[in-house]
C-alpha cells in the first residue's frame, strides 16, 4: 500500500507554529470508499462556497471529529504506521472515523485551507486567513445544516479544532449533547504561557499567513470571542485526552512551553467537568498515534448521552 510522508512537525505543533510538510513517499490516492470506507461527498454553503464531509455509520448522537490546523477530513481515516519515519501515515479501518462508524453515525470534514494525507488540498473553497474560531464555528453549524445531519451532536476537536468545537458549545449549547478534546487547544493557554511566549507564539502564527491559501488560526481574535461568548451552560458528557509525551511550540527563547501546555488542560478538563485522560502514550497527534483510546472516549460520552439523543 502507498503510504504518504507528513512531517513529524505536523503532529507535535499541530497547533499552526509549524506547518512544514515533507515530501511524499509515493504517489499517495486522495481518500476513497475503497482505502477508507469514507462516503463523501460536496456540500454547497451560502455565498457560492463548497465544502467537503465525509459521513459514515448510523445511530444517533451524531459525532463531529474536527481537526488541528491544516488538517483535513482524513486526519481521522488515517494512523500513524509503527516502525516507519515519523509522520507517516496510512488509511486504516483502525482509524478514529471508521472505528466510531461501528456504532454510531460521524463525521467529518475539510476547512478551507486544510491539506489531504498526500499534502494535496482540499476541495472546500478557499477563505481568507487567517481565520478565528468563530469562523470554524460558524461554518461548523452552516456545513452541518446544510448536509441535513441533526443534532445534538458530540463534538470532537483536535488541537485547534477544540477552539472551534468549543466556542461552538458555548454559542449554540442545545445542539451539544458531549465534547471530547484529543490534546485540544483553549483560551487557557493565554493565561498559562508566559507574556513573551504568548507574544512569540502569535507571531510565528501570524507569519504563516505567507504560504498563500493554508489555514491559519487567528488565536488572538479567538481569546477576545471566547470571553464574550456566553459561559458554557449546564455540564455535558466530556472526556479530556491530554499529551504525556512532552512536545514544544518551539517559538522564541523563554523556556519549554510544555508545562503551560499541562497547565491549560487541567483547566480545560476543571472547565469541562470533565474525565481527564493523561496516560495517552502519545505525542500531540493522539488520534493518529492512539486511535482506539480517542474512538473508546468517544463512545464513553456517545453512551452518557441523554437517551433522548441515542439510538441504535
Amino acid at each position: 500500500m502507498c503510504i504518504a510522508r507528513r512531517s513529524p512537525a505536523r503532529w507535535r505543533t499541530a497547533l499552526a507554529v509549524v506547518t512544514a510538510v515533507a515530501a511524499v513517499a509515493c504517489a499517495a490516492p486522495a481518500a476513497t470508499a475503497d482505502d477508507t470506507g469514507d462516503e463523501g461527498r460536496t456540500v454547497p454553503l451560502p455565498g457560492g462556497r463548497v465544502v467537503h464531509l465525509e459521513c459514515r455509520g448510523t445511530g444517533s448522537p451524531t459525532v463531529v471529529l474536527v481537526s488541528g490546523t491544516g488538517g483535513a477530513a482524513d486526519e481521522w481515516t488515517h494512523v500513524a504506521v509503527p516502525g516507519a519515519p515519523a509522520g507517516t501515515l496510512k488509511p486504516s479501518a483502525s482509524a478514529v472515523l471508521p472505528r466510531v462508524a461501528g456504532y454510531t453515525r460521524v463525521c467529518a470534514y475539510d476547512r478551507p485551507g486544510t491539506t489531504r494525507a498526500d499534502d494535496t488540498p482540499t476541495t472546500s473553497t478557499p477563505v481568507p486567513q487567517p481565520t478565528s474560531a468563530r469562523d470554524g464555528a460558524d461554518d461548523l453549524g452552516a456545513v452541518l445544516a446544510a448536509a441535513g445531519e441533526k443534532g445534538p451532536y458530540v463534538l470532537v476537536g483536535a488541537s485547534w479544532g477544540a477552539m472551534i468545537t468549543g466556542l461552538y458549545a458555548r454559542t449554540h449549547p442545545a445542539q451539544v449533547a458531549g465534547l471530547v478534546t484529543v490534546d485540544g487547544a483553549s483560551p487557557h493557554l493565554r493565561d498559562t504561557l508566559t507574556t513573551e511566549q504568548w507574544s512569540d507564539w502569535t507571531r510565528a502564527v501570524g507569519a504563516m499567513t505567507k504560504e498563500k491559501g493554508r489555514e491559519v488560526p487567528d488565536y488572538t481574535a479567538s481569546i477576545a470571542e471566547f470571553r464574550a461568548a456566553s459561559p458554557l451552560g449546564a455540564p455535558v458528557p466530556a472526556v479530556v485526552l491530554t499529551s504525556d509525551h512532552p512536545w514544544d511550540l518551539k517559538v522564541g527563547t523563554t523556556g519549554s512551553t510544555w508545562p503551560a501546555w499541562l497547565a491549560a488542560q487541567r483547566r480545560l478538563a476543571d472547565e469541562l467537568h470533565a474525565r481527564h485522560v493523561t496516560r495517552t502514550d502519545s505525542g500531540h497527534g493522539i488520534a493518529v498515534e492512539q486511535p482506539r483510546l480517542v474512538s473508546d472516549a468517544i463512545r464513553e460520552v456517545v453512551d452518557q448521552a441523554p437517551a433522548g439523543v441515542r439510538a441504535r
